[in-house]
């Protein structure tokens, strides 16, 4: 079963303001309902009370002199008032009751004869006339029962201090309670006039409120074994909790993703590393009989038969056993600690050597040095760098592609980028790039960027790769605290 707290905030946060506003709108419109009946009702009372006390008053003069046919007239003159007559405040009938109870007087004599008890005639009196008259209030009170449809007021007729007789006016409640329908019906309808404003506006602040909130819990959930770009998550930040918490996320999420590169990276030198140890051995493994075999084809050539079928084996044999030496010396990056430093002659050579290339699939190759003079690195290493990265570049490149080469330097380092427009490298095999024999070309060997990696790792430089659709980018970043020759020295080629 579907419980609310398991409701997304998407629907909760709308609903739970929806019902706020309904809750709230019925709230006031009772209260001012309640608020207006009241009013009516007291207004009522106020009316009555100066009515009853103005009959009152006149009545005592005809009831101290037996007037009956003035009292008469006294109790009809409010029903001949036109400020009452025909309205909700106007009574029903009047009554005007001696020292024993007994009807004295009424504007209605059809329905209370004299001297009779009016409960005969009103059985809704009954209730109230049981007390013997010495012990009724002797001030004037208002008798509104739930049961009954009537609202009686009991005014007390005096002189000198003493009862000489009561006057009960008697108002009908069904005017009332129309006006009380009229009042609750148009509360209502200003209700649901309200509610129909109010509730699509706070259905869309609701959802407003639940935004940030469905924002960040969708980007909460992207986190899994491999983290998304902060760029890819969109949170609105603001100076709200909210805000703060989404601001707070981002960077969270931004230390988690530079603690992952770095993990990667550290697993990747790792494993680079291993490998370029155990290419180095097993290069100077192989070595060490290819050289002899080298020597003793070349020693049969010159000493041995001259007959062409030994000369041709001979040759290919040869041949092979150079394509294995070749092979064999890209695995094994030399450095030459007696090398000039890199100067932008270094550059031009570079964009000399690889015109043909550029040329052959007229691609554009733009670059932007920002050196003015030689710097404190292996020109030779350097160059050799430059050079395979450009010539991978033109390879990826699609005809009439563009390609850039940008070299700057800060305070510390030298920067060397190469972009390019062409293949996208998949991020599974970024990992694996700079292993020899790994290429992403079926005519590629893979030695290429291995040489890229060993001669960067020599110089104690950093080599990164960011590849996405029509833009893929080699940074290479070369420490210059140092001078060239200390730099190889202390990172010395594996054995």
């Amino acid at each position: 079963m579907l419980h609310l707290k398991d409701v997304s905030l998407d629907y909760k946060i709308p609903l739970r303001v929806t019902a706020l506003v309904i809750v709230t709108a019925s709230v006031l419109a009772s209260v001012l309902v309640y608020r207006s009946t009241e009013d009516l009702r007291q207004n009522l009372i106020a009316s009555a009370t100066r009515v009853g006390g103005l009959v009152a008053d006149t009545l005592i003069e005809p009831i101290l002199h037996d007037d009956v046919w003035r009292a008469f007239e006294v109790v009809n003159l409010p029903f001949r008032s036109p400020s009452l007559q025909a309205t909700d405040q106007s009574a029903e009938y009047l009554l005007v009751l001696d020292r024993n109870n007994q009807i004295y007087v009424s504007n209605r004599p059809d329905l209370f004869p004299m001297m009779q008890h009016p409960a005969i005639s009103d059985p809704a009196l009954a209730s109230y006339l049981t007390l013997h008259p010495q012990k009724w209030p002797e001030d004037l009170q208002v008798i509104d029962s739930p049961a009954s449809n009537a609202l009686f007021l009991l005014v007390p007729i005096k002189s000198d201090g003493i009862r000489i007789g009561t006057l009960i006016m008697n108002y009908s409640k069904t005017p009332f309670s129309a006006r009380l329908r009229s009042l609750a019906r148009d509360a209502i309808l200003i209700t649901l006039l309200v509610l129909t404003a109010l509730l699509p506006l706070g259905v869309y602040w609701g959802r407003r409120m639940a935004e940030p909130l469905l924002q960040l819990s969708d980007a909460m959930n992207r986190i899994g074994p491999h983290l998304p770009e902060p760029e890819e998550i969109k949170l609105e930040e603001s100076r709200d909790e909210i805000g703060m918490l989404a601001k707070s996320f981002k960077a969270m999420l931004g230390e988690l993703k530079e603690k992952e590169q770095l993990q990667q990276q550290v697993i990747t030198s790792d494993r680079l590393a291993a490998l370029g140890r155990l290419a180095a051995g097993v290069a100077h493994e192989i070595n060490n009989p290819l050289g002899g075999m080298l020597n003793a084809v070349s020693t049969f050539k010159r000493h041995g038969e001259q007959d062409p079928l030994t000369l041709k084996t001979l040759s290919i044999l040869e041949r092979g056993l150079l394509q294995i030496k070749e092979t064999v010396a890209a695995l094994l990056v030399e450095a030459k600690a007696q090398t000039r430093p890199f100067d932008l002659n270094d550059v031009a050579d570079i964009c000399t050597l690889v015109q043909p290339d550029t040329e052959k699939k007229h691609i554009d190759f733009t670059h932007e040095v920002d050196i003015l003079e030689a710097q404190p690195i292996s020109s030779t290493l350097v160059r050799q760098v430059i050079i395979n990265l450009l010539l991978n570049a033109f390879q990826a490149t699609q005809p009439h592609g563009h390609v850039r080469l940008r070299i700057f330097r800060d305070s510390e380092h030298l920067f060397i980028d190469v972009i390019n427009d062409g293949s996208h490298i998949p991020q599974d095999k970024v990992s694996y790039l700079f292993e020899p024999f790994t290429s992403l070309r079926e005519e590629g060997n893979g030695l290429g960027l291995w040489v890229i990696y060993q001669i960067v790792q020599q110089l104690g430089g950093l080599i990164t790769v960011q590849s996405e659709p029509d833009h893929t980018q080699f940074t290479v970043q070369l420490p210059l605290d140092k001078t060239h020759e200390q730099t190889i020295a202390t990172h010395p080629l594996p054995d």
